[in-house]
Order: structure tokens, then sequence, then C-alpha cells
């Protein structure tokens, strides 16, 4: 693991990372270089957190599938009998269930994007997901929610507990578990953040050539209108809660927080094995209609086989996400695995695995076997 971890650096595609791997609830890999700042002043250290992108989502699906197992929400209850407001335009009879495997078509906030002061609200937002409509017949068909995955969820999450899904992330989940992971960083004088470095993603939002992904030229696009129409396109403020790509965390944090997915970690086990199990079944497979490349989803979580979750990397068995940053993090039950991997030196790779993940994956299932 060390030397494919230095090996991205050897190659010059990293400023600053962090890998942790745990194994049956222990960690036994755990790696940190390189530089927190883009002028190399500042180095990276074992606590530093970075942006994780799309992977914030499997922080927020944790949150949902205990309140789950808790009683307090359904998968198949109509999302409408707990807020009643959202079941317009085609969304009455939209479910947890759907939003998790992104099949319930609510993928568009362009008619009232978000901005930060709707992220710092949180009203905006959710007045915005009343009006939206499903771009399609709820459950006929899949699309990444790549903007209102979180918010759908957080709101879901304050009816029943009267906490947003970060307060209540925070309060249930990072507490127990001695998480340095945030959906909304209450203290960023305590913290260490990595200054990130300009991926592809972030190159889209500024109207710079979208490559190999077409309909991001064409603001008429479902691609164009569920992403950059629909995203706020001010400075990011790691203090409030941006729960579909806003969180932070650390790399030993995030393979901690997968690895209680799967097993006990000091004791504290998040999720049942039942519920991991409905997790990890392939709920939506295919052509994506909003990111027009292949995926696979469980709820909440990719699963193989897809050109950003490959089988042929060693996934086989394994569930977890892949950021447009770079960020990459699963979990494997019947490895006992548990991986997060956060760089700072954004992702080149749209639509596949970047090389950074593969070196490091395929590298894991070598020491494995």
């Amino acid at each position: 693991m060390a030397r494919a971890f230095e090996s991205n650096f050897a190659a010059g595609a990293e400023h600053g990372a962090a890998v942790c791997v745990y194994h049956r609830g222990v960690p036994v890999v755990d790696l940190w270089g390189g530089w927190a700042d883009e002028a190399g002043t500042d180095p990276w250290r074992p606590d530093t957190l970075g942006v994780l992108a799309s992977p914030t989502k499997a922080l927020v699906t944790g949150a949902a599938l205990l309140l789950v197992e808790r009683g307090l929400l359904g998968l198949d209850t109509p999302m409408s009998e707990v807020w009643p407001e959202f079941g317009s335009r085609g969304k009455e009879n939209v479910t947890l269930r759907m939003v998790l495997s992104h099949r319930s078509g609510v993928v568009c906030l362009d008619h009232d994007p978000i901005t930060a002061y709707g992220l710092r609200t949180h009203t905006p937002i959710v007045d915005a997901l009343v009006t939206a409509r499903a771009e399609w017949e709820p459950d006929t068909d899949f699309g990444y929610h790549a903007t209102t995955f979180g918010h759908l969820i957080s709101e879901l999450v304050r009816r029943r507990t009267g906490l947003t899904v970060g307060r209540f992330f925070a309060r249930e989940i990072a507490a127990p578990l001695d998480l340095n992971c945030h959906i909304g960083l209450t203290d960023p004088a305590s913290a260490h953040l990595a200054h990130m470095i300009e991926s592809k993603a972030e190159e889209l939002m500024r109207g710079e050539d979208p490559g190999e992904i077409e309909e991001l030229r064409d603001p008429g696009t479902l691609t164009y209108r569920a992403t950059l129409a629909s995203m706020s396109q001010e400075p990011a403020d790691p203090t409030v809660e941006d729960p579909s790509y806003g969180g932070l965390a650390s790399a030993r944090s995030l393979a901690r927080y997968f690895a209680s997915l799967i097993g006990e970690v000091d004791g504290f086990r998040l999720l049942s094995a039942a519920t991991v199990d409905e997790m990890r079944k392939v709920r939506s497979s295919g052509m994506c209609q909003v990111m027009m490349s292949p995926c696979s989803w469980g709820l909440g979580v990719q699963v193989p086989d897809s050109p950003v979750f490959p089988v042929d990397a060693g996934l086989s068995g394994a569930f977890g996400l892949s950021g447009a940053n770079g960020v990459f993090t699963f979990a494997d039950p019947e490895h006992e695995l548990a991986f997060a991997y956060i760089p700072n030196a954004g992702s080149e790779a749209m639509g596949s695995m970047d090389p950074r993940n593969r070196r490091l994956v395929e590298a894991v299932y070598r020491c494995v076997r």
C-alpha cells in the first residue's frame, strides 16, 4: 500500500492526500503526505479534512438508514406522508427508497437554484424541492440526484427528529464513533482544512470545455439542468450544511465510518447486517439519465459494475462512492475491508475510475490475497 501511495506522488498526480484502510474493525493502513495548501507550505496531517464531494451522500445515507432501523422513516412510505407539501408535481408517490436508488426523478432545482443563503437557512431549498417536478415518472428510470439527494433526505430527517441531517449525523453517528467527519463544520478554527486544487468539476462550474460529457455544453439538457444550473455558484463555506456534496472528513475517519457499516468498531456498529445487505443490492443499473454514463446503484451507494466502480479493480463485493474531485471510499463485507482515500489535487477523470484510486484499490486487494 505504501508503495502505491508513494507512486501517485512520484507520477506527479498528487499534491497532498491521505489513505486509510480498516480490516476487521481495526486500522491497518494510515498514510498521509504532501501539502494541504496549494503553495506547498502547510503539510498534510493525519487529521486534515478534505472536501468529500459526492461521498457526502454516503454519510447522509447512513443517517437515513439508521432512522429506518429505528422505525422513524420507511423506505417505501411516500415522502408526502412525512412532508405533505412535497407531494405535488408528480411527486406524491416518491419514496425514500427511490431517492436512495436515484429513481425519484426529482433531480433539478434549476427553477430555483441553490444559493449560499439557501444553504445557510435551509428553508429556501426545501421550498424549491416542494415546487420541483419529477423529471420522469418515479421509479421507471434512474438518474444521479447530484444536487437534490442530500437536501431531500435532510428534510425528511428534520421532520422526524427536529434536526437537519448534518446535526443528526454529528450527534448520533460522528460522536459515538469519534469521527472527524462533518456535514457543516461547527468549529472551523480548530480544524485543519485541505485547500482543494481545482478539479475537472470546478472547471466545468467555471464554464470550461466539458470534454467527454457533451451534455454539459447545452443548458437544455437534463445533465446541465440537474448539475450546473441547480448548484450554488458561490464560494463554498465549510460551516454550512451542504448534504449533497459539501461534507468534510479525514481519510482515517471516513474509513472508520465505512468500517462501522460492516462490523463493530470499538464496540459500535452503525447498521445491522440485514440493512447493509439491502444497501448492496443493485437497485439501478445501466445508462444514468443525468450523467449519461453507465452506473450501478444500491441504496445510497455505488455497487459494481461500472467505469467508476469497476469489478476489475477488485471491487466485486464492495459498495461505496466515488467523487468527481478524486475522493474514493468503499466497504467490502466479504473481505472485512473499509477504505478511504482523500486528495486535494482534483481528478481529471470524469465518468471513469481515477488512476490514483485504481493503484490504491488494487494494492489493497493484492495485500488481502
